[in-house]
């Protein structure tokens, strides 16, 4: 059985264009995931990327195209310009990784959940009653926001390292256990899709 090590950003465009394709592939296949939310901007200085921030405008402008460009041909709502972005990723994180920990829940709705907040339902998800509100819509306890901070933390440093060593340097990011393949990007998950089958 595959084993997909899945690295993203709650605060990531593109980690919200996957949409739910990466666990509909994992259950074709029966691949287990794990979900690691990364600080990307510290991944980015960590692997030679560039924050958003620091782009020219012309890697900016291509970038808004190509996000209405996927989001119109995935059929999902994206504001180029949410209410609350950039936004501290850090206790969207963490409640992801204490209801990880936890289990009994929908961890992949959490997860899309929070990418909608920000690029489709306008919430601030490093407000508490957000959080609170996405892990009871998934099936958590939303006690977990105040419970699994120090999980959360520790857990979220180590993504971090984890993934540089895996050899991510931005999101989403799919690395498959087993063979080391790696994929960057929603736009590899076909690609995924044919690795997991052996093509």
């Amino acid at each position: 059985m595959a084993h997909i090590d899945y690295y993203f950003g709650t605060p990531s465009p593109w980690s919200y264009l996957a949409g739910d394709r990466l666990e509909r592939i994992a259950e074709k296949h029966g691949a287990t995931v794990t979900y690691k939310p990364v600080d990307l901007l510290q991944l980015f200085d960590r692997t030679g990327g560039v924050r958003p921030a620091n782009r020219h405008p012309s890697r900016l402008e291509y970038r808004a195209q190509e996000l209405r460009r996927w989001s119109e041909t995935l059929d999902m709502r994206l504001n180029l310009k949410p209410a609350f972005w950039p936004v501290n990723p850090a206790p969207s994180s963490y409640a992801i990784i204490a209801a990880q920990a936890a289990g009994g829940g929908d961890l992949p709705g959490l997860v899309q959940r929070f990418l909608r907040a920000v690029w489709a339902d306008e919430e601030n998800i490093a407000e508490d009653a957000v959080i609170r509100a996405k892990l009871s819509a998934s099936g958590f306890d939303p006690a977990l926001a105040d419970k699994g901070l120090f999980i959360g933390a520790e857990t979220f440093g180590r993504n971090l390292e984890q993934a540089v060593e895996a050899g991510v340097f931005g999101a989403p990011f799919y690395v498959v256990r087993e063979t080391g393949e790696r994929f960057w990007g929603q736009d590899r998950l076909d690609f995924l899709d044919r690795h997991l089958a052996g093509l």
